[in-house]
């Protein structure tokens, strides 16, 4: 758990002389020291088994033990509980230890990183937890930055630096900062040991984007940026060395402060398991407390006749007494019921499907040579259960990899599919062209080449208007450093069609125009934000012209254009929107001239702003938008982010398995849309798309309102759920709100702002946000900041109850990876902040679906089948104790002996029901994919909840009835070949045990779905160790060794040899297993689930599959049809009519064909429309 205490609470600014610690400590900043660690060597015991008595089941057990430990109430020894309970304990503090301990060995090595530091005029070597704020902090080339520095000065030109911020935000893309121009200069040790400037700036936050402050110097103040600063766990590139300001240290930095706090995450099982423990507990009480009543009646009316040769022991002096005495005899003998070896064997099935998503082949990326990892083993099974999953954008569901794929230049439109065209070779044209750039289109091309004016100035614009910089490696090697990778796919565009950027300087641009050197004169950068979405740079040509170019988001950009531009703006307009259909993301480009007299006066109005100390931004953002008015259009870029591969068909398959997906990003509006129809999340097949962005609480409730009215409009109008009504029926009484939209039926998908997400996160929108979002299929927040991510994912878990999952790659998805019941992190060359901080990584999004469709089904039904099989025979062993104390009277007597009953958790059945639940499977991995629907049962926590645990419990004790009477009937008058009664206490606890392992091991049998060697073994093995311990208990051998332990010699020997018992065996047996096998193939008959459906489709084709016999030459290997022109007639019809289809088909589209089909839908409490009567009355029979 990672402990971020900051020292100053409630810090409304922070205060920081460089060089002077003595002043800075006065504040008590945090050190640079980080602590993500749980325990210490002094602490470790004390507090790992404080925390594993917070578990039920070990207090539990800690309270038997000490009951045992009684000797006038405990009929068994100690020992039969505190071994189980010290192998629990001590195995679960070696996992808790290990992990600490390499939590401890990964803060040592990030602690223990050397950073030079200036200390009394000198660079000095210091750890990294030494660091304080207010040093100064030498940084040399691909070097991790220690702590939020402010960039003092760098051996780079005016005092810029490339750094690369993957693990802050998953982007690989070079970022440039630069320091302020007074502190440039100070790149001598010398100089920097006499700077004595202040930093005023705001307190820590987790705002990756922002910094505000100032820098107090010589008597004169510099405001500062998030340009300005280097942020801890940064990468510097490109740059030899450079200096920074410490600022922020350690828990106070922005990347800790996106860390957030671990949360102990624990699964809706886990919870369940704690409140069944608590019940079976109440019942072990009531059973305790009805014997105990059984016992007191016995000795008052019966025992008190045996008292002159039978009497009560030390202290018992009356009935009641004895009766408290065997209250706590039977609480001892009973709590079997809920044997510790549960949870041993819980942790290790987890273990097993842990290894079993390490081991994966089909998740290990070849490219990135990284395996799919578990990181936690507590959380397997809540990997089947997901509703909805929240994914960041960048770097998760793209590759973050840019390519320019189209263009309109002046109404004219180019780009080509890839497909049955040539790429064009660029390297006759132009040798500077990079060999990697892929365009299709020639017309373009030839354009350039006769010099069409139009052309020239768009690829002029592109390789003008940027912030990339420029390193020319060797003559014609460029490689360009772009703080966006959609900056560089444009400049690299202009590259290969002829306009090359060469170099920069703050005051000039460099290019190569058509095989000639130009450089023009930079005068201004007018950057992007968020709130402008457009940047312009104004430039001087060799020839005195004053030019602005500007590119930026059409919605800001074509409402800023000369009116004579409405013809080619109308077809521009057009060219964007068939790029946006595609998932491309736009720009539009368009210039401005200027005359010598506009720019003076417009020059003067910008520095005024730049200067200004109050409101500076707002004073900039004017003098923008005085300048970048009535522009020329030029027309439009589309640039394709690539999508990872498989992110389609992996959203596809999700949303078939009633997974919903929110995409969380922090990028703009459009290219989350346009990402969104991309990947497919969004269609032009969907109902309505609403996009909310209102800026006031008001507004954006009238506008989740009007959303939610246009849905129920939308479905009833489509005679969807939400209304319908029959001919003449009355109308129905109105649903409240959540019914109401949860019975809403059509597509739908909400995009909402980020501004407009904070007015919806407030207490009194909350319910109205999830009820619109939870209603449509898909949900695309933009320009969210991390906390934000966390909020909604916190939300959902609060209003819905649903598991939660949530995926991302950089330090930015921290906190909504934290949030969920799940983490997943992306791993590769994005970082690896988010795979610290998640609970499973892997390298592709696509991943995902094996994860949860195979992966955690798998271990969620395993576990269920586990919980369940494990509860009935456990209540079957210790129920025959009950029933036995009504023929003992009521005295704590044990039906079985001690040994039998230490070894049956332990021995007898352990190994086949470990074995069902590591490597069961209902149906084969492929076809978990195959059908997604199969994935619904796990959601609806269907396979074990409190009605499943009810009838396993009831058949425990079924079983336990039939095995001790069945045994008392039979035996009670039975005789031995010779005459010899059999009615012995031995003999009758040698068969009723022998019956209940042989029942139990059948049972575990019928339950098994799909067997494997170590199953065989296991149940086998199991049942004939059972054999061999019991005739070795029942030994001359033992009994001369311990003759006051093994009393009975040869008593199973003896009792075994009879075929009566025998017979008994098998007929309780029967009794057991005949009513379950009845009702198995009657559900299987009428009610069958999908699964079984499946495993029939399965078992027709593989019948289908086999070659015919006697067929001489028939080739079963090949996959060529033997129909290829010899049809029969009518098959056109029957593909028409669907009912050739495969049942994959039907299953996902119209499973409400099955005789099953309303137990998951009525459960979701949802109306779908129902196919005829006659499709409902469809058999498997007549699929086939």
């Amino acid at each position: 758990m990672t402990h971020l205490v900051c020292c100053v609470s409630a810090e409304e600014e922070r205060r920081v002389r460089a060089n002077d610690r003595e002043y800075n400590e006065k504040f008590q900043y945090a050190s640079n020291c980080i602590m993500t660690s749980k325990y210490n060597i002094i602490t470790f015991l004390p507090v790992n088994l404080f925390e594993q008595f917070q578990e039920v089941a070990n207090t539990y057990f800690l309270f038997l033990l000490i009951l045992q430990l009684i000797p006038q109430i405990s009929s068994l020894s100690w020992f039969t509980t505190i071994v189980p309970l010290a192998l629990v304990l001590s195995i679960t503090a070696v996992k808790d230890a290990t992990d600490d301990y390499f939590r401890h060995k990964s803060d040592n090595q990030v602690n223990n990183r050397q950073s030079q530091v200036l200390i009394r005029g000198s660079l000095q070597n210091e750890k990294w937890m030494n660091v304080r704020v207010g040093d100064i902090i030498k940084l040399e080339n691909n070097q991790f930055v220690a702590a939020d520095l402010l960039l003092l000065s760098s051996t780079e030109p005016h005092g810029l630096c490339y750094i690369e911020t993957a693990e802050l935000d998953g982007e690989t893309n070079m970022k440039v900062r630069q320091s302020v121009s007074v502190t440039s200069e100070l790149g001598d040790p010398n100089n920097l040991a006499s700077f004595d400037g202040e930093v005023v700036c705001e307190p820590p936050n987790n705002k990756l984007d922002r910094f505000s402050g100032t820098l107090y110097w010589r008597e004169k103040k510099y405001s500062l940026t998030n340009q300005n600063m280097l942020l801890r766990g940064c990468v510097l590139r490109n740059t030899e060395a450079c200096y920074g300001l410490v600022i922020f240290a350690g828990p106070d930095t922005k990347l800790m402060q996106n860390s957030g706090r671990t949360k102990f995450k624990r699964t809706s099982i886990d919870r369940l398991m704690n409140t069944l423990v608590l019940w079976i507990f109440g019942f072990l009480v009531c059973m305790g407390m009805i014997l105990a009543v059984g016992n007191a009646g016995w000795e008052k009316e019966v025992g008190s006749l045996f008292q002159s040769y039978l009497a009560w022991d030390t202290p018992v002096n009356n009935f009641l007494f004895s009766a408290f005495l065997s209250f706590w005899s039977y609480v001892i003998i009973l709590n079997t019921v809920v044997p510790i070896s549960l949870y041993v064997s819980v942790e290790v099935i987890r273990l097993g499907h842990s290894y079993f998503i390490n081991w994966d082949q089909q998740m290990f990326c070849s490219q990135c040579n990284t395996a799919a990892e578990a990181r936690t083993t507590t959380l397997n099974e809540e990997l089947g259960q997901v509703e909805y999953i929240f994914s960041d954008k960048t770097g998760t569901l793209t590759q973050n990899i840019m390519t320019f794929n189209k263009c309109s230049i002046n109404g004219q439109s180019y780009g080509k599919d890839t497909h049955n065209t040539c790429r064009l070779d660029f390297s006759p044209f132009n040798p500077l062209a990079d060999p990697d750039f892929c365009f299709y289109d020639d017309k373009l091309l030839e354009s350039v080449k006769v010099g069409d004016s139009c052309t020239h100035e768009f690829f002029r614009l592109l390789s003008l208007c940027h912030t990339v910089m420029s390193e020319e490696k060797s003559e014609g090697e460029l490689v360009y450093k772009a703080q966006s990778p959609d900056e560089g796919a444009l400049v690299t565009a202009a590259r290969n069609f002829g306009f090359v950027f060469r170099s920069r300087t703050p005051g000039t641009i460099t290019t190569t125009e058509m095989g000639r050197t130009v450089t023009y004169s930079l005068l201004a950068i007018l950057d992007f934000n968020n709130i402008r979405k457009r940047m312009s740079v104004i430039v001087r040509n060799p020839e005195g012209r004053i030019r602005l170019y500007c590119k930026g988001a059409d919605t800001v950009l074509l409402e800023r254009l000369h009116p004579c531009n409405q013809e080619v703006m109308s077809i521009t307009s057009d060219h964007l929107n068939e790029y946006a259909a595609d998932g491309l993301r736009t720009l539009a480009l368009a210039y401005r001239d200027l005359s010598e007299d506009e720019w003076e006066a417009w020059s003067e109005s910008h520095r005024f702003a730049d200067k200004a100390t109050d409101c500076r931004e707002d004073r900039l953002a004017a003098a923008y938008e005085e300048v970048e008015q009535n522009m020329m259009l030029l027309g439009a870029t589309a640039i394709e982010d690539k999508l990872q591969e498989g992110v389609p068909e992996t959203i596809a398959i999700l949303s078939l398995a009633n997974i919903k997906i929110w995409v969380l990003t922090g990028d703009k509006q459009e290219t989350a849309v346009n990402i969104g129809y991309s990947c497919k999340m969004l269609t032009d097949d969907m109902t309505e798309v609403f996009i909310i962005s209102g800026h006031t609480v008001q507004s954006v409730r009238q506008e989740l309102r009007r959303a939610r009215e246009r849905m129920i409009e939308l479905s009833r109008g489509s005679g969807g759920g939400v209304g319908k009504q029959l001919h003449g029926s009355p109308l129905p009484p109105p649903l409240p709100l959540s019914n109401l939209m949860d019975n809403i039926s059509g597509e739908f998908a909400l995009v909402i702002n980020g501004h407009s997400l904070a007015h919806a996160l407030e207490a009194d929108m909350e319910a109205e946000f999830v009820s619109t979002a939870c209603a449509c299929k898909a949900v695309i927040c933009c320009r969210v900041t991390p906390l934000q991510k966390a909020q909604v994912v916190e939300l959902i878990k609060k209003r819905k109850k649903a598991v939660t999952l949530a995926i991302g790659d950089g330090a930015n998805d921290i906190s909504m990876i934290k949030s969920a019941h799940i983490g997943v992190g992306i791993s590769g060359q994005e970082g690896i902040q988010a795979v610290l901080a998640s609970d499973y990584s892997f390298s592709q999004f696509r991943f995902l679906q094996r994860l949860l469709l195979v992966h955690g089904r798998w271990s969620y039904l395993r576990m269920c089948r586990f919980l369940c099989y494990f509860f009935y025979k456990n209540f079957a062993f210790t129920m025959v104790h009950f029933w036995f104390g009504f023929f003992c009277g009521f005295s704590a007597q044990t039906v079985y002996d001690q040994y039998f009953i230490t070894l049956f958790n332990i021995v007898y059945t352990s190994l086949p029901v470990l074995a069902m639940g590591i490597f069961d499977q209902d149906v084969p991995d492929h076809r978990s994919l195959e059908y997604p629907k199969l994935y619904e049962p796990g959601q609806l926590n269907l396979l074990f909840n409190k009605r499943e645990f009810f009838i396993c419990i009831a058949q425990g004790i079924y079983t336990s009835v039939v095995l001790f009477f069945v045994p008392y009937a039979v035996l009670s008058n039975a005789t031995q070949s010779n005459g010899v009664p059999l009615a012995d206490y031995q003999t009758f606890a040698v068969t009723t045990a022998t019956a209940l392992v042989i029942v139990v091991s059948v049972q575990v049998v019928l339950d098994t779905g799909f067997w494997t060697v170590f199953n065989h073994v296991f149940v086998w093995g199991s049942l004939g160790s059972y054999f061999i311990i019991m005739f070795a208990l029942h030994s001359q051998t033992l009994f001369r060794i311990f003759p006051n332990q093994f009393h009975f010699v040869g008593s199973a020997q003896s009792t075994l040899l009879q075929p009566v018992v025998w017979l008994t065996i098998a007929l309780a047996t029967a009794i057991c297993i005949v009513p379950v096998l009845a009702f198995r193939f009657l559900k299987l008959d009428l009610k069958p689930q999908l699964s079984d459906t499946v495993r029939y489709t399965q078992l027709v084709r593989q019948k289908r599959r086999k070659p015919p016999e006697g067929r001489l030459g028939a080739r079963g290997g090949s996959r060529r049809s033997g129909y290829a022109f010899a049809h029969q007639e009518g098959f056109g019809e029957l593909i028409t009519s669907g009912k050739n289809m495969r049942l994959s088909s039907l299953a996902l589209a119209s499973f409400a064909s099955r005789h099953s089909s309303s137990w998951i839908d009525t459960l979701r409490r949802k109306k779908h429309t129902h196919t005829p009567p006659s499709g409902r009355q469809m058999t498997l029979k007549s699929i086939f």
